[in-house]
């Protein structure tokens, strides 16, 4: 049996995060040894779910203290796990196909087109998790 490999990465919720998430992404798949097509899929993850958590999260943000979001990245057997941690309890929604033509509200739709499976749930700290698991491509 494997290890679990894990990352938490915690960053303050403003638009500059997301290039370090992107960033973090890339040398943590690199120190694990993950193949260069699948950084580049894990990068485009965790850019669209960071993106939504900073850009929603900022809009619910208390007025006391700095908002943070969490990345967390596992590597469990041949699977890649992405999870993006916020306070905003409001889930995710998937926008229709106009959102397609649109300038935002894509990010779903890319984080659905690269992933096997994608959700999220309400852990009991509060907040929501968004998460998506990067299977290998079937050669």
């Amino acid at each position: 049996m494997t290890a679990e490999l894990v990352s938490k990465l915690e960053l303050a919720a403003q638009p500059g995060a997301v290039r370090w998430a992107r960033r973090h992404t890339r040398d943590v798949m690199n120190a694990w040894r993950v193949p260069g097509d699948r950084v580049d899929t894990a990068e485009l993850a965790v850019s669209e779910l960071f993106t939504n958590a900073v850009r929603h999260v900022i809009k619910v943000a208390p007025a006391a203290g700095p908002v943070r979001v969490a990345l967390i990245l596992r590597h469990r057997g041949n699977q890649l796990i992405v999870e993006v941690a916020d306070l905003d309890v409001r889930p995710p929604v998937l926008q229709g196909l106009s959102a397609l033509s649109a300038e935002s509200g894509r990010g779903l739709f890319i984080v659905e087109s690269v992933s096997k499976e994608w959700g999220y749930y309400l852990p009991p700290t509060g907040g929501k998790v968004v998460w998506c698991v990067l299977s290998p491509d079937e050669k």
